[in-house]
C-alpha cells in the first residue's frame, strides 16, 4: 500500500500540480498586492475614493459586493495586461525566430537514404 502511495506522489503530474499550486498561490499574493497597493490607490487618486463598502441599499451591504466586483475586474485586467499579453508577444517572437532559422543540412547518411528511397519508389 505504501509503495502505491509513493508511486502516486512521485508521478510527474502530481509533482507538477503541486508546484503549480504553490507558484499560483505566491503569484496570487503578488497580484493582490499590485491591485491593493498600486492600482487601487491610483484609481482612487484619479476618481475619488475607490472604497464602496459604506454603500448600502436598506439592509443590504451593496458596497462590499461592488468592491468585490471592482477588485475582480482590476485583478483580471492586471493579469491580462501584465501576464497574458506579454506572454503572447514572447511566444510570437519565439515562433518567428524558429520559423526564420534555416534548417540545418541533413547528414550524408540521411541524404543517401533519401536518394535510395527515391530510386526504390521509381522502380515500384
Amino acid at each position: 500500500m505504501l509503495k502505491g502511495f509513493r508511486d502516486f506522489i512521485l508521478r510527474g503530474n502530481v509533482v507538477d500540480l503541486a508546484v503549480a499550486v504553490v507558484i499560483g498561490g505566491a503569484f496570487g499574493q503578488v497580484v493582490n498586492s499590485l491591485v491593493a497597493d498600486v492600482l487601487t490607490p491610483l484609481i482612487g487618486a484619479l476618481g475619488g475614493a475607490p472604497d464602496f463598502s459604506a454603500l448600502r441599499l436598506g439592509p443590504v451591504a451593496l458596497g462590499k459586493f461592488i468592491n468585490a466586483v471592482v477588485n475582480f475586474l482590476v485583478v483580471g485586467a492586471a493579469i491580462y495586461f501584465l501576464v497574458v499579453v506579454p506572454m503572447r508577444e514572447a511566444e510570437k517572437r519565439l515562433k518567428k525566430g524558429a520559423e526564420t532559422a534555416p534548417s540545418p543540412e541533413p547528414p550524408e547518411e540521411v541524404r543517401l537514404l533519401r536518394e535510395i528511397l527515391a530510386e526504390l519508389r521509381k522502380k515500384a
